[in-house]
């Protein structure tokens, strides 16, 4: 409690300051740092009435001699009592101080200056006859006409920007570069308002010809905060420019999503995707930009967990919500497979996009031996110190489960001994890491363990890839996926 009290008198000798600096409302600094900081104000508004209340009127002005100042410039500056909110508060302030017997002429003249403050407040919101005649004139009810004026006000300013959006180097119709970064300051506050949500998509997607961003850090910042809460919705394409000006924005909506996981129970698949579409960002991945930055911190997830089996479901299921928006945004890739998969083959991007339950069954096994091809070419016969790399070629290997699943799954079903190119595939999945010989010997391992098991089954179907009682033989070599934990683990 000592230490709220400490915290709660040197805010309030802070607002002191500033509200004597917004006196002089006049100027548009003053208009522009009081929008900006609206909403702090509020909160420390809430912080003094909830400390008032456990006073008597003696001691708030023992502990606070000055609270009669700080409240009426709050009282007479235009812009903290537009807002409703701070009305409410004020007035509850207020009410504290008032005395219930007083005692004194001092005490007496307090509550006739507060009886005089709160009637200014009251009138403050009462409508002016003169407008009231002249909206019933108009047909307005009274109560109808500020949303009314608001939401004209609001998609006016939305038309001209989305004008100087597209008036491109034409000067004399462009929206000055002040102004706009006024607009988005006095947003801040009102973000959450449905009528406002024209000139904040409006804002996001208007793009300047200044070399910096002119969109202040905290419009970004409130917006993302009110997407990610479900506060606000946007259009998609105002969301991606969000993300795209604005790089924190972006990361902070990939930790929000991280965050849901972790936090919540086991999750299966299904819960996982739900949590991935809901983020909007697989939609939002369909701009290469995107992708790359979502797509890099799942890599570091992946690094930092050791291969994380809940990570490499996430990224599996990530690239299926994400190939699913592709699809839907367009027939055509609108950008080439490249600028999404920068270090890879685009031969082996695009032979791994497919979706494997569109493949006739009878052609999987020759499918995945190209796959096998293509990975080996990229992994073994890569020049050295390439741009790539083995983990490159093996994190897009795991970003699509589906060919994983089917390589296990034709393993199962091989009748003679396997195919090499699928013990390849296997090999490659559990040890990305290892060099040519040592993935020889492990392909090499698993045809003998299973062969000298027993495994192999007249029907040509097997009881799992590795068997447990291989998993537990001590005489395999240390490098086999049987005996060690592997770099990652099974598609789950």
């Amino acid at each position: 409690m000592a230490q709220d009290s400490v915290a709660l008198s040197c805010d309030y000798q802070f607002w002191m300051q500033k509200l004597s600096v917004w006196d002089q409302a006049s100027t548009l600094e003053t208009q522009q740092d009081t929008c900006l900081h609206l909403a702090q104000f509020q909160e420390f508004l809430r912080k003094m009435y909830e400390a008032l209340k456990e006073m008597d009127s003696n001691t708030v002005i023992e502990r606070f001699p000055t609270i009669g100042q700080l409240l009426a410039k709050a009282c007479w500056n235009p812009f903290i009592l537009a807002y409703d909110e701070s009305q409410k508060i004020l007035i509850w302030c207020l009410c504290c101080l008032i005395n219930k017997e007083p005692q004194n002429s001092g005490q007496s003249k307090l509550n006739s200056w507060i009886q005089g403050v709160l009637s200014h407040i009251l009138s403050a919101l009462r409508f002016d006859k003169e407008v009231a005649l002249f909206t019933q004139g108009l047909g307005y009810a009274p109560i109808d006409y500020y949303p009314g004026l608001l939401k004209n006000m609001v998609l006016s300013l939305a038309s001209e920007l989305r004008e100087n959006h597209l008036s491109g180097f034409n000067t004399q119709r462009r929206m000055a570069p002040e102004r706009v970064a006024s607009l988005s300051r006095v947003c801040v506050p009102l973000i959450t308002l449905t009528d406002v949500d024209p000139l904040v998509e409006a804002l996001l997607i208007c793009h300047g010809r200044e070399p910096q961003e002119i969109l202040q850090p905290e419009f970004f910042e409130a917006v993302n905060e009110a997407i990610l809460l479900k506060k606000i919705s946007l259009p998609m394409s105002a969301v991606v420019c969000l993300w795209l000006r604005h790089l924190p924005s972006l990361e902070k909506a990939m930790l929000h999503l991280f965050e849901k996981l972790i936090s919540g129970e086991r999750n299966c698949l299904r819960r996982i995707e739900c949590f991935i579409k809901d983020s909007s960002l697989p939609q939002a991945a369909c701009h290469p930009a995107i992708f790359r930055i979502v797509d890099e911190m799942f890599r570091c997830a992946l690094l930092e967990t050791d291969g994380a089996p809940e990570i490499i479901a996430t990224i599996q299921v990530f690239t299926q919500c994400f190939v699913e928006a592709l699809e839907k945004e367009s027939k055509q890739l609108r950008f080439a497979l490249k600028t999404y998969f920068p270090y890879t083959s685009p031969s082996l991007a695009m032979v791994l996009l497919q979706d494997p339950q569109d493949i006739p069954r009878g052609h999987w096994l020759q499918t995945l031996k190209h796959i096998s091809e293509l990975l080996r070419e990229a992994v073994e016969d890569q020049t050295h110190g390439s741009r790539g790399g083995p983990f490159e070629s093996w994190f897009l290997f795991i970003h699509f489960g589906g060919w994983a699943e089917m390589v296990a799954e034709q393993l199962l079903m091989s009748a003679a001994e396997p195919p090499t190119a699928l013990l390849w595939l296997l090999a490659f999945y559990y040890g990305p890491r290892d060099g040519r010989q040592q993935r020889a010997q492990t392909m090499m391992a698993y045809v003998m363990a299973t062969c000298r098991h027993g495994d192999l089954q007249p029907c040509g179907q097997r009881r799992s890839p590795v068997p447990t009682e291989v998993a537990r033989d001590e005489t395999l070599p240390a490098h086999s996926p049987a005996k060690r934990r592997p770099f990652f683990p099974k598609v789950i």
